[in-house]
């Protein structure tokens, strides 16, 4: 299983954040690979990544099932993959304290089937790097959205 976990601080109120990331539409776009998302309802979407890997052009879609949301502190979501297999879960946490606030963003993906073996080492790869860029993506847009 490939995990991503990356804090960042941000100079802003919980709840500043939390109007921000309890909005699918407000930073969908910041996702790393992004294609195009589609709403199904308040709690499921459909994602489609796009991107280059050593040379190879890969789209991938993705459900998104949002489990948890806890205003204004925490945003569990698990992932299946559709296009290929894995399976996957993530979390946003915030904490405030000061006027500022801590995120969290930890992603988890496990590839299975035939195509794990292939989809593994490119998953251990990207994981790290979108929960990384994912998360730092966010504190600026909230920043500027508030």
């Amino acid at each position: 299983m490939a995990t991503g976990t990356h804090t960042v601080e941000i100079p802003v109120d919980v709840q500043a954040v939390w109007e921000y990331v309890s909005d699918l539409e407000k930073w969908a776009t910041t996702v790393p690979a992004y294609k195009e998302h589609k709403i199904i309802n308040d709690r499921q979407s459909i994602w489609t990544f796009e991107g280059n890997v050593k040379g190879i052009k890969k789209t991938i879609q993705a459900q998104v099932d949002i489990t948890e949301w806890n205003e204004p502190s925490n945003i569990k979501f698990e992932l299946k993959g559709l296009s290929d297999n894995f399976t996957g879960s993530g979390q946003f946490t915030a904490e405030g304290a000061n006027g500022k606030t801590i995120m969290t963003c930890r992603v988890e993906v496990l590839a299975g089937g035939l195509s794990g073996a292939v989809l593994a080492p490119i998953i251990k790869w990207a994981v790290p790097k979108v929960a990384s860029r994912l998360t730092e993506s966010i504190a600026r847009k909230v920043v500027v959205f508030s």
